[in-house]
């Protein structure tokens, strides 16, 4: 049993409770709005993609992509909240699940529906794992890029004319060979 004062859960209850009630209205409004679509034409509302940029089907990827990843967290919320409450009627509400050790009302105050003691809680460490194509890259051929670093940094803007130059102008002999210049005067 907790050493929560009456107050104390009654306090906390009330934010569970408000808590719940806020992340109801966010599902409730998202149902309001359409259920998300289950393909990318259903979501947009276009028959084809084809007139469109392609870094418009990136963004609205990404948008959906993203939607869905919120709703999932908040679905996740919803759970350990809902699952809070069923503790504060079963008695076992501010008792860590792992130790049986209370949890201090100040972490409670902080996450309410929080089940475990600083010390218990489930590290969320990020993965370590690296992409399966690295598997199968190659490493770039001995000498790879030694030019390119060997002169890094002495190209300087003055000399930008003289080295495209060479390549021939938009009146350089190649692009140029005498044109018949109209007068648009005569023509009329």
């Amino acid at each position: 049993m907790s050493t929560l004062t009456k107050d104390q859960l009654h306090q906390l209850k009330d934010a569970l409770i408000e808590q719940r009630e806020n992340l109801q209205r966010h599902f409730e409004s998202s149902m309001e709005d359409g259920a998300p679509a289950e393909s990318l034409k259903d979501s947009t509302g276009e028959l084809s993609s084809y007139d469109n940029h392609p870094a418009d089907a990136g963004t609205e990827t990404f948008e959906r992509s993203r939607d869905l990843a919120v709703d999932d967290t908040l679905n996740d919320e919803f759970d350990q909240v809902s699952e809070a409450l069923e503790r504060m009627e079963d008695g076992s509400y501010g008792t860590c699940i792992t130790c049986g050790k209370d949890i201090p009302f100040e972490r409670l105050e902080a996450i309410p529906y929080t089940a475990y003691c600083i010390d218990d809680t489930p590290q969320r460490d990020l993965s370590n794992d690296r992409p399966v194509e690295e598997e199968v890259m190659t490493m770039p051929p001995t000498g790879a890029g030694e030019v390119r670093q060997r002169n890094a940094g002495k190209f300087d803007h003055a000399d930008a004319w003289e080295a495209v130059s060479e390549y021939g102008t938009s009146n350089s002999p190649a692009t140029a060979a005498k044109r018949e210049v109209r007068d648009y005067d005569e023509n009329m």
